[in-house]
């Protein structure tokens, strides 16, 4: 709902159910419930199904204010995303990044380079994120360095973003120890059912532990 008030609070002209479905990837009738919920809470967006969404003037945000320092780091910071090779992030900074603007001065006078890692072909990283978060296993089959394929079973626990590869950290059930993916490796994948509910941080502390020099 916060997404649909930044739409409309930027828009010159009404913004159909359509364009906003397709701008925040969801769908039409997700759409329709949210502003319902809006208009219920006495946001000020008027409009109907069909003619499109206008937010009236008036309705703002609570302010962000950043020092200096912290404006061009958040300008810095957003920019890099873009090495990560993770649409997802991407999407999210572009956002951000337009929320940010819209309530502080961000700098305008540093800029990043967007080379980096490629962006996995047959994997969304917005999905690994998400079974991170929600601690479900995931099911991929995966080529590794010298070209061997194998179906795996891994705990995913966090993705390091390097400047030349992205790496999924895991416990891999078939040899019953952390190891670490490629997603650019990985040929199909499917977030399983099975949980690891309350493991994932004692897991995720132990492989710090043992790969904090190569973080």
């Amino acid at each position: 709902m916060f997404e649909i008030i930044q739409l409309l609070r930027n828009s010159d002209q009404p913004r159909t159910a359509q364009s906003i479905a397709e701008n925040l990837d969801v769908t039409k009738r997700t759409v329709y419930r949210d502003i319902a919920s809006l208009q219920a809470l006495r946001v000020p967006i008027e409009g109907e199904a069909g003619v499109g969404y206008v937010m009236r003037s008036g309705f703002d945000l609570p302010p962000i204010n950043f020092d200096v320092d912290e404006a061009e780091a958040i300008t810095v910071g957003l920019a890099m995303i873009t090495r990560t090779g993770d649409k997802g992030l991407k999407r999210a900074a572009r956002s951000a990044a337009q929320k940010l603007a819209d309530a502080t001065p961000l700098s305008s006078t540093l800029f990043a380079s967007s080379w980096g890692a490629d962006e996995p072909k047959s994997i969304d990283l917005s999905d690994v994120r998400k079974a991170i978060r929600e601690e479900h296993k995931l099911q991929i089959a995966y080529q590794n360095a010298q070209g061997i394929q194998s179906s795996r079973t891994i705990m995913p626990i966090a993705i390091a973003y390097h400047s030349e590869a992205i790496v999924l950290a895991g416990w891999c059930e078939l040899k019953n120890s952390f190891r670490h993916f490629r997603p650019d490796r990985i040929s199909f994948y499917s977030i399983l059912p099975d949980t690891f509910l309350g493991s994932d941080d004692r897991l995720r502390q132990e492989w710090i532990k043992s790969y904090s020099e190569w973080l």
